[in-house]
């Protein structure tokens, strides 16, 4: 499989990459397949730093069509990210739009939770559209580049974690401001990538997510692009970031701080020295524990784990509260895939969960509505 390298910056363009760490023969995609484990691609993953930005990002980038072979599911499923969408909606509805062009709205979640608060004309541009029931929006088929032209006017664009997913996020915001007129606003929400790699969440950075996007490069790029940051809110304390920015040709840039390089690398050792740590103390208790053991999360949570030298063979399966993944195998592995509700007749069942900002929500699920004999890893 062919796949694009990295050589530069994607926040400055310097040729300053260093190697940090590589993943061998990690799984190409996030999802659950129904076919057999010989089909399944995988890639080194090799993140580097930048030394004068101190970015994080991914060395060798999966072609998009690999990547994504369907439509795109994060933020479908779970009590979370519903909340997600409404306090989103809640956050863009403060700001009294008229009409919103959403890049890769995907499902039109957002679209569907801001009805609550007012019907407007709203246009969504994504390359894969699964609109769920209730959705009002106008789908466009495609991506947002220098080429795109909308032909009505709109009054605000919008993104939901798509960001993160950008490639060239410093051409990406080129493309935005080219695109937005003085005053026009740009309302998004991203991952809290920060807190999300200082508490050693396995979803932060992957192969999706090949940017430590965090909120000191979300400011520059804003500020470089002449757009003047309004407001900021976050969303709990370790999961999403609200912007609302105006574009203003009056911005002037802000500079990067030099220590950004050193404390990134730290950050980034101590994730992984944490990590392989980890694994080594669950592998050691999997051949002790008796009763039946499940891993929860078919997705990138799972990989990483596995990634890290988790011993699979300990392992009867995995959880997923997605009915959609139920029967089908994780990708990149021999892991099939169960409704938690498995657990329900087994006696003391033991169930290892790293699923970040989602381990007490389905922590709580299983333990109040499942089996409340469940021991957790």
């Amino acid at each position: 499989m062919s796949h694009l390298e990295r050589n530069q910056c994607a926040i400055s363009g310097a040729n300053d990459l260093e190697h940090l760490y590589t993943f061998k023969d990690f799984p190409v995609f996030m999802g659950c397949v129904d076919r057999s484990e010989d089909k399944d691609l995988k890639a080194d993953m090799s993140w580097c730093i930048s030394k004068g930005s101190g970015l994080i990002q991914l060395k060798n980038l999966i072609p998009l069509d690999v990547l994504y072979p369907e439509s795109h599911g994060a933020g479908a499923v779970g009590s979370l990210w519903d909340e997600h969408h409404k306090t989103f909606a809640k956050f863009l509805a403060n700001n009294k739009p008229s009409s919103v062009l959403e890049i890769g709205g995907g499902h039109g979640r957002l679209e569907t939770a801001y009805q609550e608060f007012d019907l407007i004309p709203w246009t969504i541009l994504e390359p894969n559209p699964s609109p769920v029931p209730g959705c009002k929006a106008t789908f466009i088929r495609g991506f947002f580049d220098e080429k795109f032209k909308l032909d009505s006017e709109v009054d605000a664009i919008v993104h939901s974690h798509l960001f993160e997913h950008i490639y060239e996020p410093d051409i990406f915001m080129k493309h935005l401001s080219d695109f937005m007129k003085d005053k026009q606003q740009l309302v998004f929400s991203l991952p809290n990538m920060r807190v999300m790699l200082e508490r050693k969440y396995t979803n932060c950075i992957n192969f999706e997510h090949t940017i430590f996007l965090s909120e000191v490069y979300v400011d520059y790029l804003l500020a470089k692009h002449g757009f003047r940051v309004d407001s900021k809110e976050y969303f709990k304390d370790d999961h999403s970031i609200f912007y609302r920015a105006i574009r203003d040709q009056g911005v002037t840039s802000i500079p990067l701080n030099s220590d950004l390089y050193l404390k990134n690398k730290t950050l980034y050792s101590e994730y992984i020295d944490f990590h392989i740590n980890l694994i080594k103390e669950i592998n050691q208790r999997l051949n002790e524990i008796k009763q039946p053991i499940y891993l929860f999360g078919a997705h990138v949570f799972a990989q990483y784990l596995v990634a890290f030298g988790l011993n699979t063979s300990r392992i009867a399966g995995l959880l997923d509260n997605d009915k959609s993944k139920h029967g089908k195998r994780l990708y990149g592995t021999n892991l099939k895939v169960f409704s938690p509700s498995v657990l329900k007749e087994l006696d003391t069942p033991h169930v290892v969960l790293k699923a970040g900002v989602y381990n007490d929500e389905i922590r709580n699920d299983i333990l109040e509505n499942i089996n409340n004999s469940t021991v957790f890893l």
